[in-house]
């Protein structure tokens, strides 16, 4: 019987039916688990780390590219007042 790093609870996991790499989820609080090693089960939870850097990149761009647009609008407000 294997334990959920995350949560604790049991995993009912074969170590003969289970390969490297091979991702499970835990019945209790869901998580993803890689298993690392066959003989004996060792499972890593897996990160949302990736998630949520790549939602952050976007924030980033969105920012970048509203700061654009204020940027061609200052512009053009300040040719209009030229005219």
């Amino acid at each position: 019987m294997i334990r959920c790093p995350d949560c604790g609870a049991e995993i009912d996991v074969d170590e003969d039916e289970v390969e490297e790499g091979e991702i499970l989820s835990c019945p209790e609080c869901e998580s993803e688990l890689e298993v690392t090693q066959t003989h004996p089960v060792h499972l890593n939870p897996i990160s949302d780390d990736l998630d949520e850097e790549e939602d952050e990149e976007e924030e980033d761009e969105d920012e970048a590219d509203e700061e654009e647009d204020e940027e061609d609008d200052d512009l053009e407000d300040e040719e209009d007042d030229e005219e």
